[in-house]
């Protein structure tokens, strides 16, 4: 696998903790997710899936399951 650049959130805990989620640029439209904690649990997908995603939990499309 590629060497990937890994970005946390700005909004990420200032205090180092690992508990946050890791976005990284992948080949053509390939996005990488993974979560600090767990960095070698990778998930692939695409920009434009990854953001109908984002916009969802922001419109609260999946708060019935938590």
């Amino acid at each position: 696998m590629q060497q990937l650049s890994w970005q946390k959130s700005s909004y990420s805990d200032a205090d180092g903790a690992d508990n946050c989620l890791e976005v990284a640029p992948g080949t053509g439209d390939a996005r990488h997710l993974r979560e600090s904690d767990d960095p070698d649990v990778i998930v692939t997908t695409t920009t434009a899936k990854l953001r109908a995603f984002i916009l969802g939990a922001k419109a609260g499309e999946f708060d019935h399951l938590v």
